[in-house]
């Protein structure tokens, strides 16, 4: 009877070992969280129930980001480069500080420089391959750029090498538990964090549609299930998350695919957002200007006989982007929504209710966050399998910086293979 009374005073989900590790690790007081609403809303809205000045708060809060949302896209891929960045850095400090305060790390000598040390590491890495990939022209023309190119995973090793080094020497007796603990803490903050958010600007590379698009699914998935549960949620969904609904979830993904369509139907016009994000050497600067793939050109399709009674159209034109568009607006609706999930089971082990307080209403950046960066790894997963193929302006850039005898033996190669498949006559009489 003891122990099951014990286990009732337990948070959900919370085992023996938990509170074995909490008491060993100093335990995992609640972080405090306040009410960061503006005055202005709080003087505004103090006439109404907690329920709707909650839903008032989060609407207005919620088109002021989208707003600002439009204004990065406007302003190029450079400003959305720079601002994914920003918010990696927000994502990680806002994680690193739960662990840092829940489990008293603040005698720790060296964990919070150290932390800050490793992302760095990895983002030299991450992005100095990003650099070597897209920037390959301008690297090989500056001498600087080029050793660095060269030697770039030796240097990144050699860095990453140094801060471990740092750890090790950091360590303190009575402590060695808890700091190996936190050094697993920082790396799988890393692995979340840095690499999802590299992965979002291959994504934006492909073309600011693929950035755009699947980040609007998500954010109107969030919207629209919200929407759906305050009105007509009566059905619990999961426990990790009381206030989630199966009205919410269900509705949210029919809202979802529609709107994807819709906006890829708008998008798919406009070069802008459909060519692949690339460097001019001339201007040293993005240009985005491209004759549009067959995946953003119209295209006739026949609707199936079960429908054509239906909607009373045989064929229907439509951008074949939009095909895959459902792709990821169902993956936004359905398994994005685990990213939440899996958030809410992380604050809900210790006790937190949001990872930060800087967005009034809807908690830290990683609050908003935690479905975004599932979803980029999809979105890039997907490109690479359904989309990308092998880019010929790549390849010539990687084969003129070979040797002139390298370069001789792959054109040999290359001129008997297509002597071989009979294409190499057709091309002279061309």
């Amino acid at each position: 009877n003891l122990q099951e009374s014990e286990s009732e005073n337990r948070l959900d989900g919370e085992t023996a070992s938990d509170s074995e590790s909490k008491s060993e690790f100093g335990g995992s007081a609640p972080v405090p969280t306040s009410d960061d609403t503006p005055e202005v809303l709080n003087r505004a809205l103090s006439n109404l129930s907690s329920r709707w000045k909650n839903w008032w708060v989060r609407g207005i809060l919620t088109l002021a980001m989208i707003t600002f949302f439009f204004i990065i896209i406007y302003l190029g891929p450079m400003v959305l480069m720079t601002i994914v960045m920003c918010v990696q850095i927000k994502c990680f400090h806002e994680i690193i500080t739960i662990g840092y305060n829940v489990y008293h790390s603040y005698d720790l000598p060296w964990f919070r420089t150290l932390s800050w040390y490793f992302l760095l590491c990895v983002n030299y890495f991450f992005y100095g391959e990003t650099v070597t990939d897209y920037f390959f022209t301008l690297v090989q023309r500056e001498e600087p750029l080029r050793i660095l190119s060269k030697y770039h995973r030796f240097i990144s090793f050699a860095l990453y090498l140094t801060g471990f080094c740092m750890f090790v020497l950091s360590l303190v007796k009575k402590h060695y538990r808890l700091q190996f603990y936190m050094f697993g803490w920082t790396h799988v903050t890393l692995l979340i964090v840095v690499t999802q958010s590299h992965l979002i600007i291959h994504n934006l590379f492909e073309g600011m549609i693929w950035f755009i698009v699947p980040i609007s699914c998500v954010i109107c998935n969030d919207i629209m299930a919200y929407m759906f549960g305050f009105f007509f949620g009566r059905t619990p969904l999961i426990k990790l998350s009381p206030k989630k609904t199966w009205e919410g979830f269900i509705g949210g993904f029919f809202a979802t695919v529609l709107f994807g369509l819709l906006l890829s139907y708008i998008m798919s016009g406009y070069r802008c957002f459909t060519c692949p994000v690339e460097f001019n050497n001339d201007t040293n600067s993005f240009t985005v200007d491209c004759e549009p793939s067959e995946l953003f050109q119209l295209q006739e399709y026949n609707i199936p006989l079960v429908l054509q009674s239906v909607v009373g159209w045989k064929t229907v034109r439509m951008y074949p982007f939009q095909i895959h568009s459902i792709a990821l607006s169902t993956f936004a609706s359905l398994i994005g929504p685990f990213g939440g999930f899996f958030a809410s089971g992380f604050k809900r082990a210790f006790k937190i209710k949001d990872f930060a307080n800087t967005i009034p209403g809807h908690g830290g950046i990683m609050d908003r966050f935690d479905c975004q960066y599932l979803m980029a790894t999809f979105v890039n997963v997907y490109i690479a399998s359904f989309i990308r193929g092998p880019n010929p302006s790549k390849l010539i850039q990687q084969f003129l910086t070979l040797r002139p005898d390298q370069q001789l033996h792959i054109f040999n190669t290359l001129k008997a293979h297509l002597v071989d498949k009979g294409m190499l006559g057709s091309l002279e009489e061309a």
